[in-house]
């Protein structure tokens, strides 16, 4: 069984593998009360008067008790943060990591935004931590890219791929969980997925466009083609190589 769970872990794509790993560790050191999560949370007055930037990424990895809920996130994490990185995004690591980066981007920028505007400030205080958003806008990103993909929701009812944001929405209000954070990220989600295919598609232009030092970081995986084995090929001439 634990050998079985250690080739699952080193075959994740290295991007979903660092983000489980960081999200895990950092959930477990809160639940065992190594790390705080004061120091952890968004605080924009910390952030800014106290310099304290880490939270503009920390705020990304807790995800709160480690209960049912926490499990059902590291499911979602695991799978389709995988699922996006070793199909949609095979072979091209930094657009993938400049995806999230924008995501992590969007839904700071609302919920700092949201806390500034009269009546709505109140519920966006008090989300500190953006973890599950970020988790929802790659499940919301993976819909749109496979969205005849048949699933099944506890086995009472089937439905596409296209809906499963908007059943995973439900649930969570079904079930009394607050569900901004799961809006947000259908709203950061539906962001990139416009910017970065359905606008380069009407218009030609790349809003998104991966920057170049983040694609000097990832080497792009090599297009291997097999050649049957019955194949030959013939040689060129000599002569016609260098005839003008």
């Amino acid at each position: 069984m634990a050998q079985a769970v250690e080739e699952w872990y080193k075959q994740m794509p290295i991007i979903t593998r660092s983000y489980l790993t960081a999200a895990v560790v950092t959930t477990v050191g809160c639940s065992l009360e190594i790390i705080s999560p004061y120091n952890l949370y968004l605080n924009p007055t910390l952030v800014v008067k106290q310099y304290q930037f880490w939270r503009l990424v920390t705020n990304f990895l807790y995800f709160r008790k480690m209960d049912l809920d926490f499990l059902f996130h590291m499911f979602f994490l695991a799978r389709y943060c995988k699922l996006l990185e070793e199909n949609s995004f095979r072979g091209k690591t930094a657009d993938f990591l400049y995806m999230l980066l924008f995501g992590a981007t969007v839904l700071t920028g609302i919920v700092l935004i949201g806390g500034m505007i009269p009546y709505l400030s109140v519920s966006f205080s008090k989300i500190i931590f953006l973890s599950n958003s970020l988790t929802f806008m790659m499940v919301y990103v993976w819909s749109k890219q496979n969205p005849y993909i048949h699933m099944s929701f506890l086995g009472l009812f089937t439905f596409t791929a296209a809906y499963l944001p908007w059943v995973l929405l439900g649930f969570s209000i079904l079930v009394g969980a607050s569900a901004w954070g799961d809006f947000l990220g259908m709203i950061a989600g539906h962001a990139y997925y416009f910017l970065a295919f359905v606008y380069p598609r009407m218009t030609a232009r790349h809003p998104l466009k991966t920057p170049s030092f983040l694609k000097a970081l990832f080497a792009d995986e090599p297009v291997v083609i097999a050649r049957p084995e019955d194949v030959r090929f013939a040689h060129v001439p000599f002569e016609d190589i260098h005839q003008d």
